[in-house]
């Protein structure tokens, strides 16, 4: 498992909008978890771009698993009514 994603991704104002990217390209956070979403597997994202390394692809799936983690309710603790 991928630790340490934020060697593989950034986020600078000039590349993408600002988007979150995989270091060294244009290939955006976002893209990667939508061809996620749609079913590819690592393999063919990797095919699709190239660019990519399967360190980087598994450090964005990281990422938006830490990021998610962030957003989920601490347990124990009561909802919002």
């Amino acid at each position: 498992m991928v630790t340490d994603y934020m060697a593989f991704l950034e986020r600078r104002a000039d590349v993408c909008g600002g988007e979150w990217v995989v270091k060294g390209t244009r290939v955006t956070v976002r893209t990667v978890l939508a061809s996620l979403a749609e079913g590819a597997t690592v393999a063919e994202i990797l095919a699709d771009l190239p660019t990519l390394t399967e360190a980087a692809v598994r450090s964005v799936i990281a990422f938006a698993a830490a990021s998610a983690e962030e957003d989920l309710p601490v347990p124990g603790a009561p909802l919002p009514t």
